[in-house]
């Protein structure tokens, strides 16, 4: 993958808004999901960035925190040990997200804002799909407590999807604003 020093800035300035949203508006206290507001940096990085630079600047927060900066939801907060944490799969579905929403808006730059919805809408599917089954996995198999799949989804998923469905639509609007606002400054395109 070959980065022009427009994309390795861009996708910088995405993973900092992200270490720095993952730090901010931690809600929930003792949870095993807590509540953040990193899947919105998320979508607006796959709406922003495209696929390519998107799921690379949410790789790079990931990787950050593997690296050891306290920047996760959980303690330990960041180092290898955080993979065997149950939410740690929302990371990679953090990454599939951010791809997919830039794939589905770069078949058309624009749109209107159901466009854009209908983009977050399916990095929010993709994100659940990623990281319920290795919540499920790691409470079940890891930490061998007796979760079902549904309970893991009423824990993991029902208290959180109103809102993330409401961050995609607050994201959807702003990512139009900005993609609208490059477009006409010719800065559009990875």
């Amino acid at each position: 993958m070959r980065l022009s020093a427009r994309d390795i800035t861009r996708v910088a300035l995405f993973s900092s808004l992200i270490c720095i949203a993952s730090l901010i508006l931690k809600m929930g206290g003792d949870v095993i999901v807590p509540f953040s507001i990193l899947p919105f940096m998320v979508m607006l990085a796959g709406s922003v960035l495209g696929a390519r630079l998107g799921a690379l600047s949410v790789a790079v927060y990931v990787l950050i925190g593997l690296l050891g900066v306290p920047v996760f939801a959980k303690p330990p907060f960041g180092g290898l040990a955080y993979i065997l944490q149950p939410t740690a799969g929302f990371l990679l579905g953090f990454i599939a997200m951010a791809y997919i929403i830039g794939r589905l808006m770069e078949k058309g730059q624009g749109g209107s804002v159901v466009r854009y919805m209908g983009a977050m809408l399916a990095g929010i599917g993709v994100m659940y799909l990623i990281g319920i089954p290795y919540l499920y996995g790691m409470v079940r198999l890891y930490l061998g407590q007796p979760f079902t799949f549904w309970k893991t989804v009423q824990v993991g998923m029902l208290p959180f999807i109103g809102l993330d469905v409401v961050k995609g639509l607050i994201a959807a609007v702003l990512a139009r604003g900005i993609n609208l606002r490059l477009s006409r400054q010719g800065l559009v395109g990875s």
